[in-house]
């Protein structure tokens, strides 16, 4: 990674790893177009010309670069006080404590380790939602691609959730982007065939009675006659421009991927860059349009993941790693309810790290199925130790940051029960690990 200590800060997500092309996804500064370069804040107090532009590049990433600039293939290393200085501008200084401490308890020089702290805290924090880039002639922009009207498969799994589901198609019913079908995998007990009489609306039921979110969407994509795959839950609302935004992203950026962004009525806060355009770190398959090319070349949904979490990070890592562009899409947002009923509510659990009771594995096995799977054990632990603490307040107290802290002070108390469900976890992710993946293909 560009800067060390993001090991410790992002220890699993998808831009610390190389592509398959053996390039990573920051640019090389030199070969951005000036008008980008005006943009990014140059930063001579790092004492190391490559911290300067490899802080340049992470800006660019960040503030929303999408372009075909050469990237970096391998990064040097860099002094220690330019790592601290790096994670003062851009994080809480809460974690600059964090890794200082993780590394005096690591037996790290304590000389070296607090003075170039000292150095690093110097730096000002910088909040790069700020200045982000803009794509002026996006809202102008005529896509063929929409005219063309190529056909879109919506696909939706849904169980037990006929009332949110009645609002979901009625949504479909006013896009301004018609030529699409609807695929719903419905799993609900008791199955309630009428429902979908006289919607104006292709719709295509499939009636499952085993309930799996994973199979479902599977199933769908292999019955799916469309080109472009649309991947949406049953608890959202969105927009009448809503298909026809993705699509035009899609066309905009050259890209394979549009990612729309989703908006909580619970949970975390609303990230920042949610705002604008950017290459995205993450996929969400409750508001996704992919090229359907994208699930003949690597596959469908690992039903590894089957009742468990993280089955669409695990797809959207492979993604990146194809070297598929993957683009946030503001434009395309939804409303996710979260209700706390139905759905994967009645198959698992609030998140990856909250279970459903105090005796099961913290986090969901799957969850270390994933970060052991691409990042290997050492990563996966530094996951481990930032996100488990706060896990131990419920789902509902993610944006309220005092409870938070509470629930990492209450985890001390209960340390010998958390680790003891952290390591039932671990066994259980390993037993997957064994196993391998069960991922199909389109040919299947």
């Amino acid at each position: 990674m560009m800067f060390q200590f993001l090991n410790y800060l992002q220890p699993t997500q998808y831009f610390r790893l190389r592509r398959k092309q053996g390039d990573f996804v920051f640019p090389q500064v030199e070969a951005l177009a000036s008008k980008v370069q005006q943009q990014l804040q140059a930063d001579t107090h790092f004492e190391s010309t490559m911290a300067q532009a490899y802080d340049l590049s992470w800006q660019a990433i960040q503030v929303g670069y999408i372009g075909d600039a050469p990237t970096y293939t391998d990064f040097e290393t860099l002094p220690l006080a330019d790592e601290y200085r790096f994670a003062h501008k851009y994080f809480h200084p809460v974690w600059s404590v964090y890794i200082l401490l993780i590394r005096l308890l690591g037996l790290r020089n304590p000389f070296k380790e607090i003075t170039a702290y000292q150095k690093g805290r110097k730096a000002s924090r910088s909040y790069l939602h700020k200045q982000a880039l803009t794509y002026e002639d996006y809202t102008t922009y005529e896509s063929a691609l929409v005219k063309q009207q190529p056909l879109v498969s919506i696909i939706i799994p849904t169980l037990n959730r006929y009332s949110y589901l009645k609002e979901v198609l009625r949504d479909l019913e006013q896009q301004d982007y018609t030529h699409f079908e609807v695929l719903v995998v419905d799993q609900s007990t008791p199955f309630q065939e009428d429902f979908y009489r006289g919607w104006d609306l292709n719709i295509q039921v499939l009636h499952q009675h085993e309930k799996a979110l994973w199979l479902a969407r599977n199933t769908a994509i292999k019955r799916a006659r469309g080109s472009f795959i649309l991947l949406y839950d049953d608890d959202s609302r969105v927009a009448s421009n809503w298909i026809s935004e993705h699509m035009k992203a899609l066309d905009y950026f050259q890209a394979e991927v549009s990612s729309g962004v989703s908006i909580s009525q619970v949970g975390a806060e609303v990230p920042a860059h949610y705002a604008y355009f950017s290459v995205s770190s993450q996929l969400d398959t409750g508001n996704v349009m992919l090229r359907k090319e994208v699930f003949t070349r690597i596959g469908l949904f690992d039903r590894q993941f089957e009742k468990q979490r993280m089955g669409d990070g695990e797809f959207g890592m492979r993604v990146y790693l194809a070297g598929y562009l993957n683009v946030s899409n503001p434009y395309a947002k939804r409303l996710h309810l979260k209700v706390g009923s139905g759905g994967l509510r009645e198959m698992g659990s609030w998140d990856g790290f909250r279970p459903k009771s105090w005796l099961a594995p913290r986090p969901v096995p799957s969850v270390l199925y994933f970060f052991r799977k691409y990042h290997g054990d050492a990563a996966a632990r530094w996951a481990l130790l930032k996100s488990i603490p706060p896990s131990v307040m419920p789902y509902r107290f993610k944006r309220n940051k005092a409870m938070l802290i509470i629930g990492a002070l209450v985890s001390v108390l209960l340390f010998p029960l958390v680790m003891l469900q952290v390591g039932y976890s671990w066994h259980l992710s390993s037993k997957k690990l064994r196993q391998g993946a069960r991922i199909a293909y389109l040919d299947d």
